[in-house]
C-alpha cells in the first residue's frame, strides 16, 4: 500500500485535494487513526508521527490540532558511509552532528585479500558505529523519544551501546542516503509529518 508523508501544514489542503479528485469524502476515526472514503471507492488512512494514536473528532483539521511534537527527541541517521545526530526541542533542532567515515568498498580480489579487505571493511564500519554512539551519547543525553533511519543493521549497532539503552524508537523509520545536512533535515521534517497510506480505486 502507497505510503505518502504529508507535512501537518499542508495536511487540510490534502484532504481537500483528495475529496476534489475521488468525490465527496467521509472521515471516521479507528484504531488510532483518520480514514478517508471517498464516493469512487478510494480510501486513506492517516496516522500521526511518533508512532502516536490518535482518537480525537473526524475532522481534518482536529487532527492537526491533536498533532504535539515531544518537548525533547532526537533523531538518529545512521548509514556505513556516515552518521547525523539531531536534538530537537520541538521542532527546533537545538544541537546536531553529522559525520562522514570512509568504509572500504568490496573487492572482486578471492582467497586471503578478499578476507582481508573484509576484516578491514568491517573495522572501520565498527568504527564509524563506535564514533554515531559517542555523538548521540553526548548529544541526546535524557532523550527518550527517537526516531532512527539510514541502515537497520548500522542502526541496531549503534543502538547497542548501553548509554543509549533508556531510548524508545518510534516510527515512521527514514531510508536515507549517507547522512549530509540536507539529509538530516529532510528527515527532521518527514519524523513529523503525517504518515497516509492511499488506496485508489
Amino acid at each position: 500500500m502507497p505510503v505518502v508523508l504529508v507535512p501537518p501544514a499542508r495536511w487540510e489542503r490534502w484532504v481537500d485535494n483528495f475529496a476534489a479528485s475521488h468525490g465527496a469524502t467521509r472521515l471516521s476515526v479507528g484504531e488510532g487513526a483518520l480514514h478517508g472514503r471517498a464516493e469512487d471507492g478510494s480510501r486513506f488512512t492517516a496516522r500521526p508521527p511518533f508512532s502516536e494514536a490518535y482518537v480525537g473528532e473526524a475532522d481534518a483539521a482536529a487532527l492537526v490540532r491533536a498533532l504535539d511534537p515531544p518537548a525533547a527527541w532526537g533523531v538518529l541517521l545512521v548509514r556505513k558511509g556516515g552518521f547525523a545526530v539531531a536534538r530537537l526541542a520541538g521542532e527546533q533542532v537545538v544541537e546536531h552532528k553529522i559525520g562522514q567515515r570512509h568504509v572500504q568498498g568490496r573487492t572482486k580480489a578471492g582467497g586471503q585479500s578478499q578476507q582481508r579487505f573484509a576484516r578491514r571493511r568491517d573495522n572501520q564500519a565498527r568504527q564509524a558505529y563506535e564514533a554515531a554512539a559517542d555523538h548521540a551519547a553526548r548529544i541526546l543525553g535524557g532523550v527518550r523519544t527517537v526516531v532512527t533511519g539510514g541502515d537497520h543493521a548500522a542502526v541496531d549497532a549503534v543502538l547497542e551501546d548501553p548509554r543509549l539503552s533508556g531510548m524508545v524508537v518510534v516510527g515512521p523509520w527514514l531510508p536515507v542516503p549517507d547522512p549530509r545536512r540536507a539529509v538530516l533535515d529532510a528527515a527532521v521534517a518527514d519524523a513529523q509529518a503525517l504518515r497516509v497510506e492511499v488506496v485508489n480505486a
